[in-house]
């Protein structure tokens, strides 16, 4: 799919907007009627968009070969192997790729798979195919195609963002236009860097200024490609008092210059933002630019809001930008464009200074940068353009009304009616405290409890955020912890608006989901407070304050062998929280538990996670503890019952030794003579009674044999304790799930209701008991013998016989009477 046949062949190639781009000359002119296919002359060109366009089929169907679809796995790409000697065709390395991109697909969520990138995406990438082309062609054409793919692109981008008579550098990484504005700023205030170095630098120390709310990592970036130390730069606070707390303070600026000048350094330049990194906020660009004119700083404006120079209207904090020394525009997340340079526009007068500098090139191969970005421009037209950034623009005007409306949500950019960011918070308000970014606690509010709020709602936000770009993805939302306000989350649609297709629809799917979560939220934070005192209330049970964690709360059994003062690893606690959260799990409440470390040691911890409002959290709180008391218990159990099996065993030994003496003494040691014994046998038998032993796991004794054999039943031993659990265990409703608070109109109804059906089992089974007394003696419901089995030892030393089933005889209730 080559570029040309592309254009050429595409119905909408001839758009209104795309002679007022370049000059009064198209770039490329046809005499054909749009819906005609011209055939291309060059066959290499043709070819290619063969080639291509059928390689881009192949890589976005994502299709698996036929071994895949039958359950064979390819060979992975991920290890890396020889390189084949004989070579590999155009399909099978596709197909690697291809592999390569989708393997992992089924793994992954539907927010990291790849995206579909449109056919103005596909006119980019195949710039890059085209550019490689075009280098091989003669010196000649090549300088004048690239010199024409240069001017164009240069000029359009001036007139779209209303930059007049700039010039650009393109270049792959965003902040490689800075650090080469940089540059020459150096050589244009420094007249012998050229020849003296560093050493002038050395004199006469230079100062870059960036704003504290600059994005992170750019004054380090600035110093690693200058050269220069980081006490070179010069980092300008943001409003305290008046204005925008995104914003720099003009005043501070102006204070700090003057401080630098008399230490004998040089204001260098100056890094202002149309559009923080962070919230979108724009400086007083005007004024700065005032300011930067006094004392001779370059001034170099970067930021989201600089897209918005397309529109009809602009705000005046935004179009003072164009009086700006530089700027930095990045088309390609506007506009949607993968693969797309970055742009800096500039304005100097001396070329000298801007090849020494690096913004100007005489390599044909540097110009060819801009080619995906001019054949992209052509395929969108002016109003194409116009039209995606005033599309995200609506956007963020839509949610920002819609949200307004919200309650528990609070607007951080409310104010900047010109930037297409919109940040948002969940917030909970204390009694007698401030809502605002600022929050003041009153008299009656202790500090640490506005703390402990606010690192409460960190984490409810931080929950937040990730589940609505779980249930909107193309919503594009990013979460983002600020320093005043706390973590927040944020919707910047020039950014991904373009590229994930965000539509009008899915602003309100996302307010909606919005006042889905609200009640959860609410709720969550009012009932921490309660399962903290619940918790501190209860025995055996330690309340964790982990501030990340946006649930209930965190709690933690301490064991009878639990070292409080330790952070090590516990292996017993594990093993009882790993039996607590299984058998939490199994009760099927609405409520999630997690078992983890805690965030300030090793040892384990129960994780409870949202709750509505009709969650009983004494009932909580009480099945926690019972339930891990037991667990601690049964584990000590299982410890000990190897001890007590293997004295059981020996005791045993000794025993059936003792009974083997006195059978040797009773039988005479004739009978233990194999011959002779079985003939005294014969003639003299001996009636031996059968003896053993059983152990009672339950009362932990050695009990004998010989009533089983006697009467052919089992004792029932000793009845085992009733579990905690079972003794704390409230009665619920039918249907209703567990730590669920009954209705409250039927509470009085349900406890007599229980209590007169209570009442009335313990009266039928007192009468069963007096009435019905000789059935309950019969063997079947009893496991002991009988109470008219007292006299069957006798019978049988009468030499009665027992019957057939091996049950002892009962006399016929007629003889008794």
């Amino acid at each position: 799919m080559c570029v040309l046949p592309f254009l050429l062949c595409h119905p909408g190639f001839k758009k209104s907007g795309l002679p007022a781009l370049g000059d009064s000359k198209p770039p490329i002119q046809v005499a054909h009627s749009p819906h005609s296919a011209p055939e291309i002359a060059d066959p290499t060109l043709a070819e290619m968009g063969k080639n291509l366009k059928e390689a881009m089929k192949m890589l976005e169907d994502g299709q698996r070969r036929s071994e895949e679809e039958n359950g064979k796995k390819l060979i992975s790409g991920d290890i890396p192997g020889p390189l084949q000697g004989s070579g590999q065709d155009m399909v099978s390395i596709l197909q690697l790729v291809q592999n390569l991109m989708h393997g992992d697909e089924e793994e992954e969520p539907p927010s990291t798979r790849v995206q579909d990138i449109g056919e103005q995406g596909h006119i980019a990438l195949l710039g890059h195919s085209l550019g490689a082309y075009i280098s091989t062609l003669d010196k000649e054409k090549l300088r004048k195609l690239t010199t024409r793919i240069l001017s164009d692109t240069t000029l359009w981008l001036c007139r779209i963002f209303r930059y007049e008579n700039g010039c650009a550098y393109f270049h792959e990484e965003e902040r490689e236009g800075l650090a080469r504005i940089c540059r020459l700023a150096i050589h244009s205030r420094y007249e012998d860097f050229v020849v003296d170095g560093f050493n002038v630098l050395y004199n006469k120390k230079p100062v870059i200024y960036l704003s504290a709310a600059a994005r992170p990592g750019l004054g380090q970036y600035l110093c690693n490609q200058l050269g220069l130390p980081f006490p070179c730069l010069c980092r300008v606070p943001c409003n305290t008092m008046f204005g925008s707390q995104h914003q720099m303070d003009v005043a501070f600026l102006e204070k700090l210059i003057k401080d630098d000048i008399e230490r004998g350094r040089l204001p260098l330049l100056l890094v202002a933002n149309a559009g923080t990194a962070a919230v979108g906020h724009t400086d007083k660009i005007g004024r700065l630019k005032e300011l930067c004119e006094q004392y001779g700083i370059w001034l170099h404006v970067e930021g989201v809001n600089l897209a918005t120079l397309a529109l009809g209207y602009v705000s005046s904090s935004v179009l003072a930008a164009t009086k700006c020394d530089s700027m930095t525009l990045t088309p390609g997340p506007w506009l949607g464009l993968p693969a797309v340079p970055a742009v800096t526009l500039y304005k100097h007068d001396d070329p000298a200074l801007t090849l020494v500098a690096g913004l100007t090139s005489n390599k044909p191969a540097d110009k060819l940068r801009a080619l995906p970005l001019w054949l992209s421009l052509q395929y969108l037209g002016l109003d194409g353009i116009v039209e995606r950034i005033k599309h995200a623009c609506q956007l963020s005007q839509r949610l920002q009304e819609s949200l307004k409306k919200v309650d528990h949500i609070k607007i951080l950019v409310e104010d900047e009616l010109s930037s297409p960011v919109v940040v948002f918070r969940f917030f909970q308000e204390l009694p007698g405290s401030d809502p605002g970014p600022n929050v003041v606690p009153a008299p009656s509010v202790a500090p640490s409890a506005v703390g402990r709020e606010r690192h409460s709602c960190d984490a409810l936000n931080r929950w937040l955020g990730e589940q609505l770009k779980q249930l909107v993805p193309a919503s594009g939302l990013t979460v983002m912890d600020l320093e005043v306000e706390g973590t927040c989350v944020r919707f910047s649609p020039l950014m991904t608006a373009a590229a994930l297709g965000t539509r009008a629809e899915d602003m309100d799917q996302l307010v909606a989901c919005i006042h889905g979560k609200l009640p959860l939220l609410t709720c969550t934070l009012q009932l921490r407070e309660e399962f903290k005192q619940e918790v501190a209330g209860t025995a055996g049970l330690l309340y964790v304050d982990d501030p990340n964690w946006p649930g209930i709360g965190v709690v933690r059994y301490e064991h009878a062998n639990d070292d409080k003062n330790s952070l090590k690893l516990d292996p017993e606690g594990e093993k009882i929280h790993a039996g607590l959260l299984k058998k939490l799990n199994e009760l099927e409440s609405d409520l999630t538990f997690k078992m983890g470390p805690e965030y300030k040691s090793m040892k384990s911890c129960i994780y409870i996670g949202m709750a509505s409002d009709d969650v009983d959290v004494s009932e909580l709180v009480e099945t926690i503890a019972a339930t891990a008391r037991e667990i601690e218990e049964n584990s000590r159990l299982l410890e000990n019952m190897t001890e007590v099996v293997r004295k059981g065993i020996q005791e045993a030994q000794v025993q059936l030794q003792k009974a083997n003496e006195e059978r040797l003494l009773e039988e005479g040691v004739l009978r233990q003579i194999p011959v002779v014994g079985s003939v005294l046998n014969w003639f003299s038998p001996v009636q031996a009674s059968q003896k053993g032993r059983t152990f009672n796991l339950t009362a932990g004794s050695l009990e004998s044999t010989e009533h089983t054999y006697v009467y052919k039943v089992q004792g029932s031993g000793v009845t085992p304790p009733q579990t905690p659990s079972a003794a704390r265990t409230r009665q619920r409703l039918p249907g209703q799930k567990p730590f669920k608070r009954s209705l409250r109109g039927s509470d009085a109804v349900s406890e007599t209701s229980s209590v007169s059906h209570v009442d009335d089992l313990e009266k039928m089974e007192h009468l069963s008991g007096g009435q019905d007394a000789p059935e309950a003696d019969s063997p079947e419901q009893h496991p002991g013998p009988p109470a008219a089995e007292a006299e069957q030892p006798r019978a049988l030393q009468d030499g009665a016989q027992r019957p057939d089933d091996g049950r002892p005889q009962v006399e016929d209730p007629e003889s008794l009477r």
